[in-house]
């Protein structure tokens, strides 16, 4: 290691990184870094550690996660050479049916193309069968594998600082220094406190309780009620800022996002008619749920998520707000990796090159926040929900650039843009005239 320079510590030939967390951060960072390391001409080894096993149906290979990969990570993920294969994509996503209750409205994707993918992070729901399906985390995984990783089914029980690395150990494996910790454990509390005593100035990030759930139905009936189609509720329920009912082949997803939801909450928006009317007439949709759970998600980022030889990345450090933790997971994993490789391993590098990028997602939350403040207002008047009902409708008749309710509508639901992309957008006077107008429209027959 290079101490020639105070507060810089670079990796050398022969390096051992340690990534506690076997989910897209984890694998993003150790494809990255074993990518910039060969560019480098550096020799690095790198061990994975991970306590589930994604081949696994249920809760002991599940990773609480609604499952979508945005369109624009797709294109990001395949120009790095990351292409999703047929038997990991569960179902593809070609539009977005809104729910309201003044009425529904389909949204096609903008780019007329079949891009979001839906997916399962591991094997499946309870009781999920299908030998020729690959779970997204263990697609990820693999190719780590082929790269040259190392990936060990074991649970870390301890981290601590020596004077030239960091000792690992697992309930499998003796004690092992590494010249690098990358923590991607995600949110749970008692995997964080491992980076006490490593990262003392670490702040976890603050976080609420969603709901996930799934509906098996017959791939027949899926295709008859849901098709190809992500359907999102707009609905005035208290707590609930989204919901969306995602079809993957014999499953059916359900993702709430919203501020503590509990069970009397999800009862609520599962006795909803618009929701109801999704599903077959008369089915009692409670009786189809194999497995539920109540994951907890980040709403405002953690605070110096890294020292010397420490980095958090993910769930653990910056994500995005209520939407596409991958396509975040893919980003903070990305800027850890090229700042380890090129820059070195100390917290002023990390400081210097890696928390700039989580900065920049953390602003773009901020304005997220401001978006979904404006989308409750929404979602609590019926005025302005038939106006964005009728709205909408019109502007599926029209051509693409005219679509611009719908197209920030699509990007909002998918995170494929930037908050700061669809704040600006939704600044054009047409966008909010529009609103006005067809809210006034609709007002107006309504008293007919």
């Amino acid at each position: 290691m290079d101490n020639t320079n105070p507060g810089i510590i670079e990796l050398e030939d022969g390096a051992n990184i340690g990534v506690i967390g076997g989910g897209p951060s984890g694998s993003f960072f150790s494809y990255f870094a074993m990518d910039f390391a060969q560019r480098m001409g550096l020799d690095i080894n790198i061990d994975i550690f991970e306590a589930k096993n994604f081949n696994c149906a249920g809760p002991s290979g599940c990773n609480h996660c609604g499952g979508i990969v945005s369109e624009s990570l797709i294109q990001m993920l395949s120009a790095e050479g990351i292409v999703l294969p047929a038997n990991v994509i569960r179902k593809g996503i070609e539009t977005y049916t809104l729910h309201l209750e003044s009425g529904t409205a389909i949204i096609e994707t903008p780019l007329k193309e079949q891009r979001i993918a839906s997916v399962y992070r591991g094997f499946g729901p309870k009781g999920a069968v299908g030998e020729d399906q690959v779970s997204f985390d263990n697609y990820l995984l693999d190719l780590c594998v082929q790269n040259g990783a190392n990936v060990k089914i074991e649970k870390v029980t301890s981290i601590e600082r020596a004077e030239d690395g960091i000792l690992l150990k697992t309930t499998k494996s003796p004690e092992k220094k590494y010249d690098m910790i990358v923590g991607a454990v995600g949110l749970n509390p008692r995997t964080l406190k491992l980076f006490e005593n490593v990262c003392p100035s670490y702040i976890a990030p603050e976080t609420t309780k969603t709901h996930i759930c799934e509906f098996y139905l017959e791939p027949e009936v899926i295709n008859q009620y849901f098709g190809n189609s992500m359907h999102v509720f707009l609905l005035n329920l208290p707590n609930i800022k989204f919901g969306a009912l995602i079809p993957k082949r014999s499953y059916v997803t359900l993702v709430l996002l919203g501020s503590s939801i509990n069970k009397e909450i999800v009862d609520s928006f599962l006795d909803s008619k618009e929701v109801l009317d999704c599903f077959p007439p008369g089915m009692n949709i409670k009786e189809h749920i194999p497995c539920h759970c109540f994951p907890t998600i980040n709403i405002k980022a953690a605070k110096s998520a890294y020292s010397d030889r420490v980095v958090l990345i993910g769930d653990s450090s910056s994500s995005k707000l209520y939407k596409n933790g991958i396509g975040a997971a893919y980003i903070t994993s990305k800027a850890a990796a090229k700042t380890a490789i090129f820059d070195g391993v100390s917290e002023q590098n990390f400081k210097k090159s890696y928390q700039p990028v989580c900065d920049e997602l953390n602003t773009d939350n901020a304005i997220g926040k401001g978006i979904f403040a404006l989308t409750s207002v929404i979602q609590k008047s019926s005025i302005l929900k038939k106006g964005l009902h009728k709205m909408v409708v019109k502007e599926q008749l029209e051509a693409n650039n005219k679509r611009r309710m719908s197209a920030i509508l699509w990007d909002t639901f998918t995170g494929s843009a930037p908050y700061k992309d669809i704040f600006k957008r939704g600044l054009n006077p047409k966008v909010s005239t529009g609103l006005v107008w067809n809210s006034i429209l609709g007002m107006m027959n309504g008293t007919k």
